[in-house]
């Protein structure tokens, strides 16, 4: 039987510290959209993912994939994009069983107006709050824990 490797008091500091911060900057994140554009955090990465998708747009399954998110979630924030005219849904030409979603012109000039907002948020909260050191040894690290993570679920690059 494994013995536990519980975690020593750095390693402790550590995880309290990434906890308590990504907390702390998705909820500053997503009452600053929500205050200046009335959009969730997921909706507004669901408008960016489609904007960058362009008029072909996205399967809905490639979407939440994309965002790592269940389905049901997506399918709700959709749904209430698309209430607002901000993304169209359509069965796909190849697959009746598959939808397709994409964004709307209106839906575009949504994403133009809350992205300055989001990226003054998104440098007031985390970015401009380290040097370029810090930044560079932040982003390798938590890099290297996407990659490990996107290799368990994902299986290691080139397997079939």
């Amino acid at each position: 039987m494994a013995t536990t490797r519980w975690l020593d008091e750095q390693e402790m500091a550590a995880w309290i510290s990434f906890l308590e911060v990504t907390h702390r900057v998705f909820r500053s994140v997503e009452t600053q959209l929500k205050e200046d554009e009335g959009l969730s955090h997921p909706q507004y990465e669901i408008l960016v993912k489609l904007a960058a998708a362009g008029e072909a747009g996205l399967r809905m399954t490639v979407l939440a994939d994309s965002l790592i998110t269940p389905k049901s979630g997506l399918t709700y924030q959709v749904g209430q994009l698309e209430k607002r005219g901000l993304v169209l849904r359509r069965a796909c030409d190849a697959d009746v069983r598959g939808v397709t979603a994409r964004i709307t012109a209106e839906g575009m000039d949504v994403l133009r107006t809350a992205a300055p907002g989001h990226v003054a948020r998104v440098r007031e909260v985390l970015i401009d709050q380290l040097d370029r050191r810090q930044l560079l040894a932040l982003a390798d690290a938590l890099g290297a824990v996407n990659a490990r993570l996107r290799e368990q679920a994902d299986g290691p690059v080139g397997a079939t």
